[in-house]
């Protein structure tokens, strides 16, 4: 097929993230399989306009505020006709590509998360309050006018509540370093936090936590792994036993996750929390906030969601470390999520089943089903050079 997807960042984008590696993970294998791949998202400083990067073709125009104005013109002038189903994969603005794609493609949206709450984090009062009960509503009812992907059960249930009703849920994925950490789990108590030092992962959670948990754990430790704004104040305040680590490369974050007999994970919501699958491959289970997204991954690595409330943390803390020192936690394959070449094929058969059906019905059953190969081969897209 000739696949066309948008998205506002490629993986070159410095404020890429977990949606931006399960992309690359999917257009590479979708690629090598022979199907025609064009990412469309917006400029990076020192990057081309265009390149193939792992067999697909990357269009970069715009930045955060414009590339969803540009994707449509450069459909305009190179799209149309060209491709068989367009993806719009949304980070909260969706490109609504379904209503201006009229040339006969197919399009289907796949959604990571809705921003909701994290509006208030992210943003001043004034613009929080108008994006989270005005525009971000407004985008998703419009967006549910097309068959939507959705990587949690949270995720398709947050969507349905702004009035999607075509929703599949497809796998999240996760590669396992292809050298696990041998590595011993520590003496001392243990936990480690992993994640940017932002508002909306909720740091300063974790330590109230910890503080609270020491008091029956009086030799407890806490890493905290990331960095970020909030990095200077948090290391500040923090009580005794705590170690920041800052922003560290992936050995160092696999060893230390290694080593932690319990992982913690706060944010206010996730579309899965990657994180989490990390520390559960790697033999680390995680007491998490249960909200949206977290729950899904953590429930599927074998972890713990508790009330999303330090004092319920530090609760849990008290009675899962000990347990976790006395009988290690065995690792989980793929930390409860799905190799990427599950993902990519399972995620392609559901592209498939919807550029093949001449309705908009759920294509969940079918998708549950389906057997359908990776395809044939395709040519280049016309319109921008390698």
């Amino acid at each position: 097929m000739r696949i066309l997807v948008l998205n506002w960042r490629d993986l070159s984008h410095p404020a890429a993230g977990g949606a931006e590696v399960y992309t690359e993970q999917v257009l590479r294998r979708w690629a090598r399989a022979g199907h025609e791949v064009t990412l469309f998202a917006s400029s990076v400083d020192g990057k081309p306009a265009a390149e193939i990067v792992d067999g697909y073709r990357v269009v970069r125009a715009g930045n955060r505020f414009t590339v969803y104005r540009e994707a449509r013109r450069w459909w305009d002038r190179y799209g149309r006709g060209r491709f068989d189903v367009v993806v719009d994969e949304t980070n909260t603005v969706p490109f609504l590509a379904h209503e201006w794609v009229d040339d006969g493609a197919r399009t289907i949206a796949l959604v990571h998360q809705t921003c909701e709450e994290i509006w208030h984090h992210n943003a001043p009062p004034l613009a929080a309050h108008l994006g989270r009960y005005r525009l971000e509503p407004e985008w998703l009812r419009r967006l549910g006018g097309a068959p939507i992907l959705a990587v949690s059960d949270s995720t398709r249930d947050a969507l349905a509540r702004f009035g999607a009703r075509d929703v599949t849920v497809v796998p999240e994925g996760y590669e396992p370093p292809a050298d696990l950490p041998a590595v011993a789990k520590e003496d001392r108590p243990t936990a480690v936090f992993c994640g940017r030092m932002v508002s909306y992962k909720r740091p300063w959670d974790v330590l109230r936590a910890v503080e609270l948990a020491r008091r029956e754990i009086p030799g407890l430790r806490l890493w905290m792994i990331g960095g970020g704004p909030l990095l200077d104040k948090l290391r500040a305040a923090a009580p005794p036993g705590v170690e920041f680590l800052g922003r560290v490369s992936e050995r160092v974050k696999h060893d230390r996750m290694a080593r932690a007999h319990v992982h913690l994970s706060t944010s206010v919501r996730e579309g899965w929390g990657l994180v989490v699958t990390e520390a559960a491959a790697l033999g680390t289970p995680t007491i998490a906030y249960d909200v949206p997204g977290l729950r899904d991954s953590t429930r599927a690595a074998g972890g713990v969601v508790v009330p999303p409330e330090p004092q319920a943390l530090a609760r849990w803390l008290c009675e899962l470390l000990p347990a976790r020192m006395a009988e290690p936690f065995a690792p989980v394959p793929y930390g409860g999520a799905h190799g990427w070449d599950d993902v990519a094929a399972t995620l392609l058969t559901a592209v498939e089943l919807h550029a093949r059906t001449p309705d908009r019905r759920s294509h969940e059953d079918q998708l549950r089903g389906a057997d359908v190969p990776l395809g044939p081969d395709a040519g280049r897209v016309p319109g921008v050079a390698a």
